[in-house]
């Protein structure tokens, strides 16, 4: 390969490595696996003979697919042993940079929030694959049987089951972005000033807590229920809080998100989902192993 020849690989490559990211996130839910998988990608596509290639993107995003669907594959046993609930890796996100037209960012910012990849955990690697390349990024059905090796009427059958599970299973908030700032920022003051009765009214009779600490930070190892049990544990969480921590907001999964930052690394992360002005579940997450790609400002 010529160093012109490699230049070029190189730089179609990297005009579509945002895509081939996307793809692999929401596959993974992890940063370092979706960052592994589209590295493999690159050495695959490196080593190819790119003349017979003639719809790129297409190819790559094939290749993307297929590794993530093998690499989803082998930590799926992994998450089954994991200690207590599971949450994906925090992602920072700015689609108001890089997509301007509202109803895509709209779609991209759901497709990346922490409630719909929660259900996707759900679903089978494939119907995974399908329901991403196709709701996601709006890739033809035609398109998609090629990257799975799969029939149209496979696909298309794949996409209604895994559609019918996601529309059953993810919650039907339709919150404006700053509504939920407000929020988060009514329930920080709440949280942090001990206002107990605040807190319960910010939150939904039936609000749920899910905690992800790895088994390496104290949380609850089972989903909290119920408004008052969840405000009860977090003005308890909230008297314990290091002096000196500071909380800072960042857009993470497409939303406002909450930093704890201690000594100046991120020690937690929250995110709240809404309905009707009221806070239907707390995501907290405390795992260390998925907060080092958040940086505080």
């Amino acid at each position: 390969m010529t160093s012109e020849t490699a230049t070029g690989a190189a730089a179609l490559f990297e005009e579509h490595r945002p895509v081939l990211t996307g793809v692999a996130y929401r596959m993974l839910g992890r940063v370092a696996d979706a960052e592994d998988v589209v590295q493999e990608a690159w050495l695959r596509w490196s080593a190819e003979d790119r003349e017979e290639v003639r719809a790129p993107r297409a190819y790559l995003v094939r290749i993307t697919t297929r590794l993530a669907i093998d690499r989803l594959r082998q930590v799926q046993s992994r998450r089954e042993a994991y200690v207590g609930p599971w949450l994906p890796e925090p992602l920072a996100t700015d689609f108001a940079a890089d997509v301007p037209d509202t109803a895509e960012r709209a779609v991209l910012a759901e497709s990346v929030s922490l409630a719909v990849l929660v259900v996707l955990e759900s679903l089978s690697p494939l119907e995974r694959a399908v329901f991403v390349l196709r709701e996601a990024f709006g890739f033809p059905y035609g398109e998609i049987a090629a990257a799975l090796d799969k029939s149209d009427a496979a696909v298309r059958q794949l996409a209604g089951r895994a559609r019918k599970h996601v529309e059953e299973r993810r919650p039907r908030f339709a919150v404006d972005p700053a509504e939920r700032r407000d929020l988060t920022e009514r329930f920080l003051a709440a949280a942090t000033g001990g206002d107990l009765g605040e807190l319960l009214a910010l939150l939904a009779p039936g609000a749920r807590l899910v905690g992800d600490g790895g088994g390496k930070a104290r949380l609850s190892l089972r989903v909290m229920e119920s408004a008052d049990k969840v405000a009860r544990f977090l003005l308890g969480v909230a008297k314990k809080t290091v002096p000196g921590t500071e909380f800072r907001f960042a857009e993470l999964n497409g939303g406002p998100a909450l930093l704890i930052v201690v000594d100046g690394e991120v020690d937690g992360v929250v995110q709240i989902d809404a309905a009707e002005g009221l806070i239907q579940t707390v995501y907290i997450m405390r795992n260390p192993d998925k907060l080092s790609a958040v940086l505080p400002e």
